[in-house]
């Protein structure tokens, strides 16, 4: 029956061949990463064919589209166009529209039905909350919207709610005790409307099926062969659907790997793939072990870390390809030195081996990490695409908070004065802002020229007086923060800002993951500031001005590459590089409650999730990976310790080396590492030890000091300086190596000054170039 001379089957591993050519009964394959899981999954189906399976007989159900237009592409060089387009292949949600579309009158539905987009669902929730007189802060909407889909998805439907006292009563804790009302006023306009949502695609899906066995079995009927790609990542509507349509003849394959599973926070549910055997009790496992995508050094890591999750099926993955390189781990005084190393590391590959920036990679666990690495490769011009997400300078709450700040310093920018006058809410409407504008036009004034003015200009404005009152307010707020920002620095006067407009609680008070974020981007924009305060003080020529922030921000942002050009670095979440490779992949921010998360490590659920997400990250890398992480980090402006994340002491010392081996071993053992996991400290490890700082830079940084250019300078031999953290003094002097927490590590090439207060001293960096620093305020450790 099975041909083993297929030119389809020749390239397969014996696994590979296993996984394909078992056709009948229940099948889990176990695809490792990097192990050929779409060729296994395309060869199977291509196989069934083959073997006289009617391709309408055929469901596959992937969780991408361009997972599915790829396979169906694979398969018709093997079976033909007209087989391949036979199959019933797509996403989730595209295949069980096309049975609503057949199905849904028997539920009360039209079958033109129309499908809500998010924005769809959420201008329809806006209105539900608003005709129900409820409270638009409390009960927002997309807070509102992610927990009904989280309903659906566990298949509560609006009685099931009611029926659930332990549900309302937690929303009710919440301060929505109406929120049941809120489902089902929403539900009913959905249905008036004709419409379904994209959660409702599988809800409604799992109703017919369950209240109408005769559809059941035609689909059961139908679907005699069953292929599902990343299992581990099904919710419990999906899972239900799946086993309802495959169980009649059982011939269901399902393909993921536990180690993977990083989706929780969708509803993703790993006991899905963990309890297939209990499903399926005579069903046969298949594992691909062989990872065809990395080097040996960078799967035997990943290994090292995945093995301590308890909850997971055990699998022997391998690479036979080349040894490679350790994984290099960066170990950086500050974040802004970690971004300066991956941009500068970046370029110099870039320069040296003549790779194209689309081989590189950054994977950081939150979005507002983005900022101090778009930054640091502004500065490099090297080009870079944010994927999943806007640049950091462009989202909205970036911006927001930009204009109010724009305002600080020009009270002209009529631009920066629309996007914040009524932001956050206080009343001042469109119809006020467009008189505004069509009076200051006619009289060809500054909207800040006419609030200045307001009582001269108010008879002509048409505005009643509590609107006056309330622009007043406004502008006052304004101009108090610029009498501020005459006495504070910048940092003060932006926390000042985010404070007192209400912006930081108007954030706060939305706990959905994206809120989240936006308070996390507000912090890194606040840091950013106080970070730029701190590097110009050091500089002799540095200007800290909150106008000089906003020039360099406004001039970096605009050096963007051509938007055409796919040669670009790639900056994205650990879970949107899932199902991708680079071969270069810079893993940052390795610290605890950064990677894992702060909101994860309360279970061991959740930490487990977490080094799934590690596993993930480490293995997109095909050649070289790199791990970063800080011993510092900005926090709302202010310095904190920041801990080597858990991770790196679980990775098998024998595949790492550390790039910066200079750095003292006290920073490590305050960090709270276990002091073995590097090797053993009984005789101190080579990269621990202090470099020889004549050797380490002598291929980098020339040794030459340049002559003085002004003549009234008084070179010194040698500076007192105090070095950070470990409180002695040091003496310094021309040739001396020393390390910088921002600029990282370069070599004094000259001193001047005429007392201790005022030397300073020119440095010449390794990635940063040369930089003239005022002694007392560089903070420079000596190695």
């Amino acid at each position: 029956m099975m041909n083993q001379n297929k030119d389809y089957l020749s390239g397969l591993n014996s696994s590979q061949y296993e996984a394909v050519t078992t056709l009948q009964g229940p099948l889990m394959v176990l695809a490792g990463a990097g192990s050929g899981k779409t060729r296994v999954l395309t060869m199977r189906i291509a196989h069934l064919i083959n073997n006289g399976v009617d391709p309408f007989n055929i469901l596959a159900l992937t969780f991408t589209n361009k997972a599915a237009r790829e396979m169906k592409e694979r398969i018709a060089k093997v079976v033909g166009e007209s087989d391949a387009r036979s199959i019933w292949m797509g996403t989730f949600h595209s295949v069980f529209a096309r049975i609503l579309r057949s199905e849904a009158p028997i539920i009360g539905f039209p079958s033109n039905f129309t499908i809500y987009d998010t924005q769809d669902s959420l201008n329809v929730l806006k209105k539900v909350i608003k005709d129900l007189n409820l409270d638009a802060d409390i009960y927002k909407p997309k807070k509102v919207q992610g927990r009904i889909s989280e309903f659906k998805n566990n298949l509560i439907t609006v009685r099931a709610y009611y029926n659930n006292p332990e549900l309302m009563e937690a929303d009710a804790r919440a301060n929505m005790k109406y929120l049941g009302q809120v489902y089902q006023k929403y539900v009913e306009a959905c249905f008036r409307n004709g419409a379904m949502d994209f959660d409702d695609l599988l809800l409604r899906t799992n109703e017919i099926l369950t209240r109408f066995p005769e559809v059941l079995a035609k689909y059961q009927d139908k679907f005699r062969y069953i292929l599902v790609d990343e299992y581990q990542d099904t919710n419990h509507s999906q899972y239900l659907i799946v086993k309802a349509l495959a169980s009649k003849f059982e011939n269901i394959c399902v393909v993921g790997d536990d180690a993977q599973s990083i989706y929780s926070f969708r509803g993703a549910n790993i006991y899905n793939i963990l309890n297939f055997k209990k499903d399926y009790p005579d069903a046969v496992t298949v594992s691909l072990e062989q990872n065809y995508r990395s080097t040996q050094n960078i799967v035997n890591a990943a290994n090292s870390v995945i093995a301590k999750n308890e909850q997971q099926f055990k699998k022997n993955v391998f690479s036979a390809n080349e040894e490679g390189d350790k994984i290099k781990v960066y170990r950086s005084f500050s974040d802004a030195e970690e971004a300066n190393f991956v941009a500068a590391n970046i370029w110099e590959l870039h320069n040296s081996r003549q790779m194209k920036f689309d081989k590189f990679a950054i994977l950081y666990r939150t979005n507002a990490q983005t900022r101090a690495f778009e930054d640091a490769l502004r500065r490099k011009n090297i080009p870079y695409r944010v994927y999943g997400g806007l640049s950091f300078y462009q989202r909205k709450e970036v911006k927001d908070l930009m204009a109010y700040l724009r305002l600080l310093v020009n009270e002209n920018d009529n631009e920066a004065f629309l996007r914040i006058m009524n932001y956050p809410a206080r009343g001042i409407g469109e119809t006020t802002q467009n008189k505004l504008i069509v009076y200051a036009d006619s009289k060809g004034l500054s909207l800040g020229s006419v609030l200045d003015h307001l009582l001269e200009h108010s008879p002509s404005l048409g505005l009643n007086n509590s609107t006056l009152k309330k622009l007043d307010e406004f502008w006052q707020m304004i101009k108090a923060f610029r009498v501020s920002l005459k006495q504070d620095n910048a940092y003060i006067v932006a926390m000042e800002v985010a404070k007192r407009t209400g912006i930081i609680n108007t954030l706060k008070s939305d706990q959905t993951p994206e809120g989240i974020s936006r308070l996390d981007n507000i912090q890194e924009l606040i840091n950013s500031i106080q970070g730029f305060i701190e590097e110009q003080q050091q500089l002799e020529d540095g200007d800290a001005s909150l106008s000089n922030f906003l020039e360099n921000i406004a001039l970096a942002s605009d050096t963007k590459g051509n938007d055409d050009d796919d040669n670009k670095v790639s900056l994205m979440t650990i879970h949107l590089s899932k199902g991708l490779e680079f071969p270069v992949v810079y893993m940052v921010g390795l610290e605890e409650n950064l990677f894992p998360s702060l909101m994860s490590t309360a279970t061991r659920e959740g930490v487990e999730e977490e080094r799934r997400l590690f596993y993930v990250a480490l293995t997109r890398a095909e050649k070289q990976a790199f791990i970063t992480y800080a011993v510092s980090r900005f926090q709302w402006g202010k310095i904190t310790d920041a801990e080597p994340s858990r991770f790196l002491s679980e990775i098998d010392p024998h595949f790492i080396e550390f790039v910066n081996p200079g750095i003292e071993k006290k920073v490590i053992n305050r960090s709270g590492l276990k002091s073995d996991i590097f090797g053993d400290m009984s005789s101190e490890p080579v990269y621990f030890k202090k470099k020889e700082p004549k050797k380490t830079l002598s291929r980098n940084i020339s040794p030459l000091a340049p002559k003085p250019e002004k003549q009234n300078l008084k070179p010194l031999a040698s500076a007192k300086i105090n070095t950070p953290k470990a409180g002695v003094q040091q003496d310094i002097k021309v040739g001396d190596t020393v390390r910088h927490e921002r600029f990282g590590v370069g070599e004094v090439i000259f001193l001047d000054g005429s007392d201790a207060n005022n030397v300073k001293a020119k440095v010449k960096f390794v990635n940063e170039g040369e930089k003239n620093l005022i002694l007392k305020f560089a903070k420079l450790i000596k190695l």
